[in-house]
Order: C-alpha cells, then structure tokens, then sequence
C-alpha cells in the first residue's frame, strides 16, 4: 500500500458520499458513508421495503447487500492508495452465513489488504448490528483500468 501519509491526507469517502447518495445503483438503493479509516470503509444500507426479495418474510433481497459490499470495498481501494482511480470488480464472492434481519439496515465494512501495480485485494463483513454476527463475508479483486480517462 502508498504511506499513511498520503492515503490520510489523498481521498476521503465521507466527501464522495454526496456523488454516491445522488447518482447510480447506490444513490437508488439509498446507501450511505458511516464511518473509515486507513484501507477501510463503512457503508450503510438503511432497510426499506423497496429492498425486500420475499414479502412474506420482509428479508432485504441478495442484490442490494452484493452492491452494498461492492460499494464499500471499492471505497477501501481508493482509501488504501490515497487516490480516485478508475477500477473495475475484477471479482467479489460473496458467501451468506444468515438473512438480514427484517427491518434493520444493513452495515457494510470493507477492507482493501494489499495493493500491487495493477489489482487490490479487498475483504468485508456485512451485519445488521452485530460484527460478530455477520450476513456475509466477501473476499474479492479490483483491477485498475489505466488511461481510462485518456
């Protein structure tokens, strides 16, 4: 990873927020910054019913809980190297352990782990209260897109 110098001092989500709550699959789903610090984010997905995939049971459907992760570990990326870069999800798997609770939001927690030239590593819990109750694990790889811009 870059120094901590310049990862603390180079982006920050909580500023990126207003571009994500605004615009695309985030902004829809309602997502939100909660908290981050050297290579890690926090995003939160506020329960609503627009979210539910069976409702007779008022559980938040897999798709939003997957963007949710995809969310804040991309964040993490760009928090570890202290930078806004063009990346793409190379890969996220994502292994349920339990539905959310109905009714409650869902907490996201990624965690980029190590950076190389081209690709970041990323790893991430999601809970509706409890880290040590987790809904899912994540583990997976970002690839930087160079001259993406151009």
């Amino acid at each position: 990873m870059t120094d901590s110098a310049k990862s603390a001092a180079g982006f920050d989500p909580s500023a990126f927020e207003g571009i994500l709550g605004k615009l695309g699959h985030g902004g829809h789903l309602g997502m939100r910054y909660r908290a981050h610090g050297p290579g890690w984010v926090e995003m939160e997905l506020p329960y609503s019913e627009r979210l539910v995939g069976d409702a007779e049971s008022g559980i938040i459907a897999s798709g939003p809980i997957i963007s949710l992760m995809d969310n804040a570990t991309s964040l993490s990326v760009w928090t570890a190297i202290g930078e806004f870069r063009p990346q793409v999800t190379l890969d996220l798997r994502v292994d349920y352990m339990r539905p959310a609770t109905p009714g409650k939001a869902v907490i996201g927690r990624g965690e980029c782990y190590k950076v190389t030239r081209s690709m970041a590593f990323v790893r991430g819990i999601a809970h509706d209260g409890d880290p040590d109750d987790p809904v899912a694990h994540v583990a997976g790889t970002f690839i930087r897109v160079d001259n993406f811009l151009g």
